[in-house]
């Protein structure tokens, strides 16, 4: 999925990107609050990771701006300030969850994946998928009972095609998932995914509307 990290400690958004992409996300770092609004201006997230004490500004006072304007994308508060006010302020504001730093990776991790699933209208984490069994919480499929192991970045495509279950996505929609601004994106790599994914998982698992797109029925 598509995530963004407000964060302006250089270390630390050095470790949550890292651990994040292991994890097969594609994500945005934003050091700042005016980098952070201008990348929310042009790409839509699955779920955001939001620092309060930034350089050019609060964090909370961008949380604030983007509720303001009809954004309900999932946040997360990441921050150092762990008195209940603080809790309460940034909860009132329109954050979803708040943890404190140091925070554990695997633990923010789910967080991002439960909210996101939310986000989607889809809170439950165990789905079935045509013969097969799907946890999306811990990312792993079964076929028949028996697991079949997908790379991070298969994984990230069929998370995405399953949060938007019943709906059509466009090739720049799963190109978004899985890159971020960063990325070199090669012409064919959604189509490769497919393909794979269709050999691991099954033909008819994913359809293909030519010059549409594709979907998880």
């Amino acid at each position: 999925m598509r995530l963004m990290l407000v964060e302006d400690t250089e270390d630390l958004a050095r470790s949550v990107l890292r651990f994040l992409q292991r994890a097969g996300h594609a994500v945005d770092h934003a050091p700042d609050a005016a980098t952070a609004q201008a990348a929310r201006d042009v790409a839509e997230y699955a779920c955001v990771i939001l620092d309060l004490g930034l350089p050019d500004g609060s964090g909370l006072s961008l949380l604030r701006a983007w509720r303001a304007a009809g954004d309900k994308t999932p946040v997360i508060i990441a921050t150092a300030r762990d008195q209940i006010s603080d809790r309460i302020a940034g909860l009132d504001a329109g954050a979803d969850d708040y943890v404190v730093k140091p925070y554990d990776l695997n633990e923010l991790s789910a967080r991002i994946r439960a909210h996101a699933r939310r986000g989607q209208g889809m809170p439950e984490a165990r789905v079935q998928v045509d013969k097969l069994e799907v946890d999306r919480a811990a990312a792993r499929v079964w076929h028949h009972g028996v697991e079949v192991r997908l790379t991070a970045r298969e994984w990230a495509l069929f998370d995405t095609l399953l949060g938007a279950r019943g709906r059509l996505l466009p090739k720049a929609a799963l190109q978004e998932a899985l890159y971020d601004f960063d990325a070199a994106i090669e012409g064919n790599a959604v189509e490769v995914y497919i393909s794979r994914l269709r050999q691991k998982l099954g033909a008819g698992v994913i359809e293909t509307r030519r010059g549409l797109g594709y979907i998880v029925p």
